[in-house]
């Protein structure tokens, strides 16, 4: 299994998040292609991972958030996550279809064992957002972000389909917005940059457009560009903040983790302090690489982001001069030489090496793209390949 967070300092792993293992699974081909295993040792990783799964607990298919890394099981509280359980089917997906043979049966085995029509509130046509044994669903899913692949892995389902009425539903609820020269585009409601990103790691949405002929992978560009003019204007407040250092997104900060560092538009709930995490703009280079290569570059050129897995997760430079009193500050103090953050989290270092590797070569999108579950659900949900 793979952690949810590694500390530089001391060396402590976390639990296991099963989102990581997701990312993890799909960077297994990107690992081969690079030559920094073998196919052998891909293909060992990545069936030994799989067998591991396969034999943990399960709710009707769907798998707990986070797991205790020396036994598998459920992690204190943890709910039974529909967002997470998709990452990782959808990482499953992609080692099985590049690496074939037990990896595929098995990959295809568990996906086909996720009982979405159980996770899904028919009298209102959306998903839930969470389920606990303890105290049953909550929430919903009635509202644009990163939740795109769970429809078309749904909509591939054989024996527990749930069709393009969740699709059409969450497009009717989601919001437009626009912001500086963005165009307008359907917004999430924290402007996090990740959810622009996760679904697009695997699903190449570049390639097609839905049954409206609307362009999932230009939405996507469009708020990259506006995250990108966000920062630009925050930086008369945010030392941080640049032309070459934007991308607001979910991270750890020097109060704690925030999933909703976030940019305009949104519905009211971002939140700035002046801390970035590379992997909001790197999470967009198959979008706007003119914009992304330089902050790529920029972030290089800082010592104190290196770390074993590359840049660590988020840094802080405090406010500028001019900054007024009324800018959001963080409680923690930020050292005259910034905040940089101890701990590096999977999910961001996942999304960059998957991004990284679709502007490469695609890999990511061509093997996904290829399985005959999403294919199928491509096919419900009415998505055709672009003129």
């Amino acid at each position: 299994m793979i952690s949810d967070r590694y500390n530089y300092q001391t060396g402590a792993v976390g639990v296991a998040s099963i989102a990581s293992i997701g990312f993890g699974l799909a960077a297994l081909p990107a690992g081969v292609e690079n030559d920094w295993i073998n196919d052998d040792e891909g293909y060992e990783r990545a069936l030994g991972t799989l067998e591991t799964m396969a034999g943990l607990q399960r709710t009707h298919g769907f798998y707990y958030h986070f797991l205790n890394m020396s036994n598998g099981g459920r992690a204190g509280y943890t709910e039974v996550s529909i967002i997470d359980t998709a990452l990782f089917i959808c990482g499953a997906i992609t080692a099985g279809e590049y690496f074939g043979g037990d990896v595929k049966l098995l990959a295809d085995e568990i996906a086909a064992g996720v009982e979405w029509d159980w996770y899904y509130n028919d009298a209102q046509q959306v998903f839930y957002m969470g389920y606990s044994p303890e105290s049953g669903f909550s929430g919903a899913w009635n509202m644009y972000a990163e939740q795109l692949m769970v429809y078309i892995l749904a909509a591939g389902s054989i024996d527990h389909k749930v069709g393009k009425e969740a699709y059409d539903r969450m497009k009717s609820l989601a919001t437009r917005k626009s912001y500086g020269t963005s165009g307008v585009f359907y917004n999430t409601p924290a402007g996090t940059l990740f959810t622009y990103q996760f679904a697009h790691a695997w699903f190449d949405s570049g390639s097609m457009l839905d049954a409206d002929g609307y362009d999932w992978f230009d939405n996507s560009r469009r708020a990259s560009i506006a995250a990108y003019e966000y920062a630009v204007a925050a930086s008369q407040a945010y030392k941080t903040l640049s032309s070459v250092s934007w991308g607001l997104t979910a991270s750890d900060g020097p109060d704690g983790y925030k999933g909703n560092y976030g940019n305009l538009p949104s519905n009211g709930g971002n939140y700035i302090d002046g801390t970035l995490a590379p992997c909001g703009a790197i999470g967009s280079i198959v979008f706007t690489p003119e914009l992304v290569i330089p902050a790529i570059q920029h972030y290089a050129s800082i010592p104190a982001l290196q770390g074993r897995y590359g840049f660590r997760d988020a840094y802080n430079l405090g406010v500028t001069e001019t900054a007024l009193p009324a800018v959001r500050r963080p409680v923690a103090p930020i050292p005259e030489t910034g905040w940089f953050n101890t701990d590096v989290i999977g999910i961001d270092k996942g999304i960059t090496v998957l991004m990284i590797e679709n502007y490469r070569s695609g890999l990511i999108w061509h093997y996904f793209m290829q399985n005959e579950a999403v294919r199928r659900g491509l096919a419900e949900l009415g998505f055709t390949v672009k003129p």
